[in-house]
């Protein structure tokens, strides 16, 4: 697991961040997790669309690197 907080993803977003962002924090490929909420979103959506809206809500933007 990385040693940073969990934050949405600056340069790696498609259109939040919100992937990428766990992706790097829990060291995962951004590849397997955008297909884990890909799948979430497949039964008619709900099941990934809400949670993916609370997390780009509740999870802060990366900092911006000085």
């Amino acid at each position: 697991m990385s040693e940073r907080g969990l934050y949405r993803s600056r340069r790696n977003r498609v259109i939040a961040g919100v992937a990428a962002g766990m992706a790097e924090r829990f060291g995962v490929p951004v590849l397997l997790m955008r297909i884990i909420w890909l799948l979430a979103f497949l039964p008619g959506g709900l099941p990934g669309l809400i949670p993916y809206l609370i997390l780009w809500v509740v999870i802060p933007p990366e900092p911006e690197r000085a």
